[in-house]
């Protein structure tokens, strides 16, 4: 069986609180088409270059309550993107299960290192001087991919090794976790069907 046999994999999630109305369309096996709007402009910026650098296809739609913060609205959606991931995986056939990238952006210089294993763990060292950046609030970068790694549950460590200015940081963080993402999640038929000595995930 060769890989141009295997279907693409795709979820949609609906996630409707009294905070957010959330919808994600995923496809993990797309081209890096997006489509998303939440509200906060800078977020949006990072969920298009994360799409476009994973090549995955992905749509996202927030209402949340903005006029309260930023809060809730980029939680939820870390949360419906982490379980569409999930949900596209499935039992995970063929997977790669690792990826790594470093990613540059200037003098700013990210690292992900991803595993698919079905435990959560995030370990994250970045730190801001400033609060925000357009209308996304820094303290939310790691709480977004706190919430993206306990609903698909992996491990995924996160660290800026060099930077000083704020857009840069982030922008290579939503890079390098794109890019180690698709790694983890290429597909190959010569790979065990499950990547575990356990046998499953």
């Amino acid at each position: 069986m060769s890989t141009n046999t295997l279907s693409d994999r795709t979820a949609t999630i609906s996630r409707h609180t009294t905070e957010t109305k959330v919808e994600v369309r995923l496809n993990i096996d797309g081209s890096g088409q997006y489509d998303n709007k939440t509200g906060v402009g800078f977020f949006d910026h990072m969920l298009d270059l994360f799409a476009k650098h994973g090549y995955f296809d992905l749509y996202v739609r927030c209402e949340g309550d903005l006029h309260i913060d930023d809060h809730h609205t980029i939680e939820d959606v870390g949360i419906s993107i982490g379980q569409a991931f999930k949900e596209a995986l499935g039992d995970k056939a063929f997977i790669n299960r690792y990826g790594t990238a470093y990613v540059p952006m200037d003098e700013a210089l990210a690292r992900a290192v991803v595993d698919l294993s079905g435990r959560f763990y995030l370990h994250y060292d970045a730190t801001f001087v400033r609060n925000r950046v357009g209308a996304m609030s820094t303290e939310m970068v790691k709480h977004f991919w706190y919430s993206v790694a306990e609903h698909n549950p992996m491990n995924l460590h996160i660290a800026i090794l060099s930077g000083t200015n704020e857009h840069h940081k982030i922008e290579a963080i939503f890079k390098a976790a794109a890019r180690a993402l698709r790694e983890a999640v290429r597909r190959d038929t010569m790979n065990s069907r499950t990547p575990s000595t356990k046998g499953s995930f």
